[in-house]
């Protein structure tokens, strides 16, 4: 890539918009996004901006971590890219981005905008975006991101271990009936109550663990329940992203009519750390094994199957 000299962002804008260039470069490589966009790249991407923090554990996974040269501020995983100059993804800082001269940008469009592509081509900045609709999607995108970033091998060992324990989980939960599978309310807020729609890898991490999503049919892609919804549904199970430390006797406090939901009156309300579940990264599995766990304790009954988890059960009183 031809790096230009860092100049204000509205120059460039402006110089861009009103000039071609109708250079080649015999040696680019184009690749395909997840939505579908063809992406020029040059032989060897050196630098790297993460706006997403699961991509930038996804990087790490595929072995590249070296290349990343500034992330996300809400990336904290692993520890070592504290030391990483932290850029805005939300609304996306350009200037600071431009200013780390990368050779690719990686977003997602679950957090970022894709009306961003234009401002970052004007910048002859190449963008690729992911998609993450299930866990299959965040095996691929570790191969994906290895093919990207040169670390094909890594990314492609990394991706057949986390297939594997993938595959043993699906082993132990894969057999349940319909009916052995609890129904269980998966919620980012606790007074507010978002959660999952369709199109959200959430619903197959919960089928992973021997559940079954009660919002995967929801048309829209974040919806916000109401008390009613789950009275209706009636839960056997609501796992929160709340957490280790997070008492459910606070749902009783802000919900009172729920006292007649199954799930707190037989205590099955679980709390997780956020990044377990719903950060699309290799991490998740960590995250459906805990929740495994819970749903189907007579599967996994033995000490070598217990996984040290920095999630909670807690007991509500009705």
């Amino acid at each position: 890539m031809v790096r230009r000299p860092l100049v204000p962002l509205l120059f460039v804008l402006l110089l861009s918009a009103g000039c071609g260039d109708s250079s080649s470069d015999d040696a680019t490589r184009t690749v395909t996004d997840d939505l579908g966009r063809t992406v020029a790249l040059d032989p060897s991407v050196d630098r790297v901006v993460s706006l997403a923090p699961n991509l930038t554990e996804i990087v790490h996974a595929a072995g590249a971590g070296s290349k990343l040269v500034a992330i996300t501020r809400s990336g904290d995983h692993p520890p070592s890219v504290d030391t990483l100059p932290h850029v805005s993804a939300l609304p996306v800082d350009f200037e600071a981005v431009a200013a780390q001269e990368p050779d690719l940008v990686l977003a997602t469009d679950q957090i970022n905008a894709p009306n961003d592509i234009e401002t970052f081509e004007s910048l002859n900045i190449p963008i690729y975006f992911f998609s993450f609709d299930t866990l299959d999607d965040i095996v691929e995108s570790v191969r994906t991101t290895g093919r990207l970033l040169g670390t094909e091998a890594t990314a492609a060992d990394s991706a057949a271990a986390l297939q594997r324990s993938i595959d043993s989980l699906r082993a132990r939960t894969g057999t349940l009936l319909k009916e052995e599978r609890p129904r269980v309310l998966m919620l980012v807020g606790d007074d507010t109550l978002y959660s999952f729609g369709q199109g959200s890898y959430v619903h197959t991490l919960v089928t992973l663990a021997g559940g079954r999503s009660i919002t995967a049919d929801i048309e829209n892609q974040a919806p916000t329940l109401s008390d009613e919804y789950v009275l209706a549904q009636k839960p056997d199970v609501i796992v929160g992203l709340w957490g280790s430390n997070y008492d459910p006797a606070r749902l009783l406090d802000l919900h009172p009519t729920w006292d007649v939901v199954p799930a707190l009156q037989n205590n099955q309300v679980y709390s997780f750390p956020t990044a377990l579940l719903a950060r699309p990264t290799p991490r998740v599995l960590d995250g459906a094994r805990q929740l495994a766990h819970r749903l189907h304790p007579e599967r996994f009954s033995t000490a070598a199957d217990t996984t040290t988890s920095d999630s909670s059960k807690h007991s509500p009183t009705p």
